[in-house]
């Protein structure tokens, strides 16, 4: 895992933010290494799920997110299945379109 960090703020409700703290103290570390821990957990569970990988290939497909991006998200190999596709897609397309 990289060492660069970067600093993000943001505003979380006090409830959510006293349970993260109160788990920092019980594990021994600082909100944002319960905070990092979470939020990579969350991601790591959320690209497993179809539904939300089905999107994110959307939004690949759709040019809204880089494929560097799409790789961050789903992993080197899936990203690079999704690629593929895409690239058999827009041949597909061209194809179609030189047919009419």
């Amino acid at each position: 895992m990289s060492t660069d960090r970067k600093r993000v703020q943001f505003r979380a409700p006090v409830r959510l933010v006293d349970r993260t703290d109160a788990l920092a103290d019980v594990l021994g570390e600082d909100r944002t290494d319960v905070l990092v821990t979470a939020l990579r957990e969350y991601l790591q569970e959320a690209t497993h799920d179809d539904a939300l990988t089905q999107e994110i290939a959307a939004a690949y497909y759709d040019d809204e997110i880089t494929f560097e991006q799409l790789k961050s998200l789903v992993g080197a190999e899936e990203a690079a299945n999704l690629r593929v596709l895409k690239q058999q897609l827009d041949e597909d397309f061209i194809d179609e379109v030189a047919d009419v």
